[in-house]
């Protein structure tokens, strides 16, 4: 591997006590081509623009996909990645399904370990906070046809990170768009899953909501993912959510919070909720807590959900009460290392 250190660093133009999610990119990325059938030797180099054609593939026909994930410091300034195999066996997963190359676990483990070792002090001291890394792969030949490319760019970069979400969301049922459908790609991280979201969201928006419940694409009658979250419905004493699926994207966060909800004792059910047995218990005051959760957001609960013009108001309970809040600072105190790891989830980066 290629190592192209910059001379002067970025990092003092940083103010971490105030970031915004994905204003700031750390100094250096990892930039991969795939050529004649195979991998090329990867090069971390200063983080900058690159050159790709107009006529990519990717602009045309939409071969795209990513990940994401996040570094963590702990007190003494160790460094650990959360569930990295999880990222590295998805990517693989969305690139098959895309007809994309598959990448290897020595680009993608190993390289990000050599440009977090690089970029270490960009991430954030701070208990919540995070480096943010974003593994992408672009597809980059220069032929218009309406066939798989032959030539990829595989990519990593970073930016510092504080929760995306930081005030609880007013969310709609959403009874016209999808975001996936049966057969689909909806279980895979590819760019236009997220494309396709901007405008019926921007609908939602305009209407008052922060963000979507998407529902099923052939009836609108089954509740499934909420904006780029995985969602889940404390119910009674049950915590339910959808199961991951062809439709729906199987969160590493969703894993961990169902994990960490068995751990606690709490009874999690993996399965279909109804729209109209959503409604019913939040008439009967049944529902105690709706949030979502994912890299990014980590764990964000819901304020009220609206469906056909009605707006239904979840129970106002403080932060420390809620089943939400332990699940979060669990899952932080594990990736921050203030608690053990029982499930070996935290993979500390060795620094050389």
């Amino acid at each position: 591997m290629i190592i192209e250190k910059i001379y002067k660093s970025r990092i003092n133009k940083i103010d971490f006590n105030d970031i915004s999610f994905g204003n700031h990119y750390s100094d250096h990325m990892l930039y991969c081509n795939f050529k004649n059938g195979k991998w090329e030797n990867p090069i971390i180099k200063p983080f900058g623009k690159i050159t790709v054609s107009p006529i990519s593939l990717v602009f045309h026909y939409g071969q795209a996909i990513f990940e994401g994930m996040k570094a963590y410091k702990d007190k003494l300034e160790n460094v650990f990645l959360f569930r990295p195999m999880e990222n590295f066996n998805r990517m693989n997963s969305s690139a098959k399904r895309l007809k994309m190359p598959l990448i290897s676990k020595s680009i993608f483990i190993d390289g990000l370990k050599k440009l977090i070792n690089l970029d270490k002090k960009w991430i954030p001291n701070n208990y919540g906070q995070s480096l943010y890394i974003r593994p992408f792969i672009i597809a980059s030949d220069g032929k218009l046809s309406a066939n798989p490319s032959k030539k990829y760019i595989f990519m990593i970069i970073c930016t510092p990170a504080k929760n995306y979400y930081s005030t609880p969301l007013k969310v709609k049922i959403e009874q016209k768009y999808s975001r996936s459908a049966e057969g689909g790609i909806g279980f895979t991280k590819a760019a236009g899953n997220y494309a396709s979201s901007f405008y019926p969201t921007n609908i939602a928006q305009k209407e008052g909501y922060d963000q979507i419940l998407w529902t099923d694409s052939s009836t609108h009658s089954f509740i499934e993912e909420s904006g780029t979250m995985n969602v889940f419905f404390y119910i009674k004493d049950c915590l339910i959510t959808a199961p991951a699926n062809e439709k729906i994207l199987s969160g590493i966060t969703r894993k961990s919070i169902i994990t960490l909800a068995k751990e606690k004792g709490l009874k999690v059910k993996e399965c279909n909720l109804s729209v109209s047995e959503l409604l019913y218990s939040l008439r009967k005051n049944l529902v105690k807590e709706v949030f979502g959760c994912g890299t990014a957001v980590v764990v964000n609960h819901f304020k009220q959900i609206g469906y056909k013009g009605k707006n239904y108001f979840l129970p106002k309970i403080s932060y420390e009460k809620r089943i939400s809040f332990f699940l979060k600072k669990r899952l932080l105190d594990i990736q921050h290392n203030v608690v053990d790891d029982p499930f070996v989830w935290r993979k500390k980066i060795n620094f050389f």
